[in-house]
């Protein structure tokens, strides 16, 4: 009797844990039945509503911060006084040790867009062409894509922007 038990347990366990089979349909549900029902205003009526706003008041403002306001904005003035860089993007269209290759990729920018300026740096041990300089990625897209065009490589990489 126990067997038998165990053997049913044992089988209804393994039927239960069976992997399911899943469908090639994409799952669609529709919830238009639960969706409120919302009735636009027709025009008579907006003209009934506009006249039964009521005028309000001006407001006067009980609690004033403008000194704690004025100690904020003075503090981020003396920051960015001081502040020499700022977290920018630039357009790299050639990194590698051959200086003749960074000198040639700089040769065909000028040639073929002459209204972006190539920079040439030297890292050690690299050798680096950038293009432009861009606070955020979206400003700097637009020419990212004009670039890819002529240079395959041409990447976006952070950098250190000088303040002036």
């Amino acid at each position: 009797m126990f067997r038998l038990f165990c053997l049913a347990l044992f089988c209804h366990l393994l039927v239960g844990c069976a992997v399911q089979k899943t469908s090639d349909k994409p799952y669609y549900e529709n919830l238009a039945a639960h969706r409120p029902k919302v009735t636009l205003p027709s025009e008579n009526t907006s003209k009934d509503t506009a006249s039964q706003t009521k005028i309000i008041a001006a407001v006067t403002p009980t609690h004033h911060v403008n000194a704690k306001v004025d100690a904020v904005l003075d503090s981020i003035d003396r920051y960015n006084q001081v502040r020499k860089f700022v977290d920018g993007y630039t357009i790299q269209i050639y990194s590698g040790q051959n200086r003749e290759q960074a000198m040639e990729a700089k040769k065909k920018m000028t040639s073929d867009l002459p209204e972006y300026t190539a920079n040439l740096q030297y890292q050690q041990p690299k050798f680096r062409v950038t293009v432009g300089r861009y606070f955020t990625k979206l400003e700097a897209h637009p020419d990212l894509v004009k670039l890819r065009s002529s240079f395959t490589a041409a990447i976006l990489v952070p950098e250190k922007i000088p303040v002036r």
